[in-house]
Formats: structure tokens, C-alpha cells, sequence
């Protein structure tokens, strides 16, 4: 056992350490490029300046384009490189409302089962040296957690660290399949809504986002408001 220990202990400093060298190498390289004002830099840039180049970029890129999508959604997940909202909001401008909310959910779901399964391989002491003593002190009682209602309503409310969350489940007793289906439905709403504000971005329809822009506030504000309570709710109602 203590063989087993040193070696997981390993393994965990490892790929802490491999992740973070990584994050700081594309942060150094994607700082140089800017300063240097590099022509792959200037590329990426007027892909989001010129729609009409951005469509031609991906239909020569064919079935790449949306593989790389879904990597960077599941990506964002495990390491949070950068905020999902951006990478929601890209999918339906990109790819249009319906293909973009697809596209999503599969990059959503690959990243919180990768992020469940190594919460559970790692186990929690793994897991409280990702997650922050404030993230931990609030949410901790997941990890004593089963039920998929509690893991529906979780990612269902809008302003909690849903990806940090998936390394708690993985540490509780809750069966795969239970947070693979609950997680997933549960994104599925707030992702719904930046693909279609992406998409209706895209397609120049101004008015129509900022009519949905509307609605998700009304609706979100509120749930963000109180989101504390509901959390303290769902801690009380765990046995």
C-alpha cells in the first residue's frame, strides 16, 4: 500500500506539474505572438473580424473544424484555459444555433467525464489541491453525494464552478452513468443560449440577442442572486 501511495503521489505531481509547464508555455508563446505581431497572430485575428473568411476557413478545414471545437470545449473543462461562456457563444457562431449546441454538448461531456474519472482515480486528496478551501467549504458536501437530481439542479444554476464540481462528484459515490446523464442535461439550457446568441450574432440578427439577452437576465439574475441559498438548501436536504 505505501508502494501504491508513492506512486499515485507521483503521478499526481506529475501531471500537476506537466499541466501548469504547459498552460505557461502557451501563455508565453500566445504573448509573443502578439508583441511580435506574428502573421499566425494576424490570422487568428481577422478570423474574427471577417465572417466571410472565417466560413471559408472552416469549410476547408471540413470535418477538422468541428473535431477541434469539441477538443477545446472538453479542453476548457479539465483545465479551464479559457471561460466556457466564450467557447459557447464561438460554437453558434460558428456553426449555427442547433450544430452549435451539438458540437457543445459533446465538448462539454467528454471534459467533465475526463475531469470525473480523475477526481475518482486520484481520489480527494488529489482533489483539494485543485479545488480552492472557499469552493471546497461551500460544495464539499457533494462529495458525500447520490442523487441526480442534486447534480441536475447543480449544473443547472447559473454562477457555481461547474467545471471544479466535476472533480467533487468524482470523488463521490454517485455511479458514472448517474453524473454522465444529470451533467449533460443539466448544461444543456445555458448552453443552449450563448450557441444561439453566437449564432444570432453571426447571422447579423442584433435584435434577437438582445431580446434573448433579456430573458436569460431576468431569468439568471434571480438564480445567481440567491444561488448561495439554493447551495444551503441542497446541503441540508443531503442525509
Amino acid at each position: 500500500m505505501p508502494q501504491k501511495r508513492r506512486i499515485r503521489a507521483l503521478g499526481i505531481r506529475f501531471v500537476r506539474r506537466g499541466t501548469l509547464g504547459l498552460c505557461l508555455l502557451f501563455v508565453a508563446y500566445g504573448t509573443w505572438l502578439v508583441v511580435t505581431d506574428a502573421p499566425s497572430y494576424r490570422f487568428v485575428a481577422r478570423l474574427f473580424e471577417d465572417r466571410l473568411f472565417l466560413k471559408q476557413i472552416l469549410r476547408e478545414w471540413g470535418v477538422l473544424a468541428p473535431l477541434v471545437f469539441i477538443a477545446l470545449q472538453a479542453l476548457q473543462v479539465i483545465v479551464a484555459p479559457i471561460p466556457g461562456e466564450a467557447t459557447g457563444f464561438l460554437g453558434g457562431y460558428l456553426f449555427g444555433e442547433t450544430i452549435g449546441l451539438i458540437y457543445s454538448t459533446i465538448g462539454l461531456t467528454v471534459g467533465s467525464l475526463v475531469a470525473f474519472g480523475v477526481g475518482r482515480w486520484f481520489g480527494a486528496h488529489y482533489v483539494q489541491r485543485v479545488v480552492s478551501s472557499e469552493i471546497w467549504s461551500k460544495l464539499g458536501f457533494i462529495v458525500e453525494a447520490e442523487g441526480a437530481i442534486l447534480c441536475f439542479i447543480i449544473y443547472l444554476i447559473p454562477g457555481l464552478p461547474k467545471d471544479i464540481v466535476c472533480y467533487l462528484f468524482g470523488i463521490s459515490p454517485m455511479p458514472f452513468w448517474v453524473f454522465a446523464v444529470a451533467s449533460t442535461l443539466g448544461r444543456i439550457p445555458g448552453t443552449w443560449v450563448l450557441s444561439a446568441q453566437g449564432a444570432h450574432t453571426a447571422s447579423g440578427d442584433y435584435l434577437e440577442v438582445i431580446l434573448l439577452t433579456a430573458v436569460v437576465v431576468a431569468v439568471a439574475v434571480p438564480l445567481y442572486c440567491y444561488r448561495n441559498r439554493i447551495v444551503e438548501r441542497l446541503r441540508r436536504s443531503e442525509p
